[in-house]
């Protein structure tokens, strides 16, 4: 029962996400800087994503190692309740 709403979180966790992730795709570039600067045409600035990629992965990733952590340090109390010594 418990697994059911583990993987219900999960499910609804990753439906979310991938609507901000749709929304964010939408977005709209900024217009181009006027001609009388020296630019030729329509040329897009190129914005730098890096670090705000790394650290969302990042985060993610911490995030994770702590659910896993939690739920193995879980499962053992679990069966050390069980299986008293």
């Amino acid at each position: 029962m418990k697994t059911n709403n583990i993987i219900k979180k999960f499910a609804i966790g990753i439906t979310f996400c991938l609507l901000l992730l749709n929304v964010a795709a939408f977005g709209q570039e900024p217009p181009p800087p006027p001609d009388s600067h020296g630019s030729n045409g329509n040329q897009s600035a190129g914005a730098p994503v890096d670090g705000g990629v790394g650290l969302l992965v990042g985060l993610g990733l911490a995030y994770g190692v702590r659910k896993l952590y939690r739920l193995r340090k879980e499962k053992q109390e679990h069966s050390d309740q069980n299986n008293p010594a």
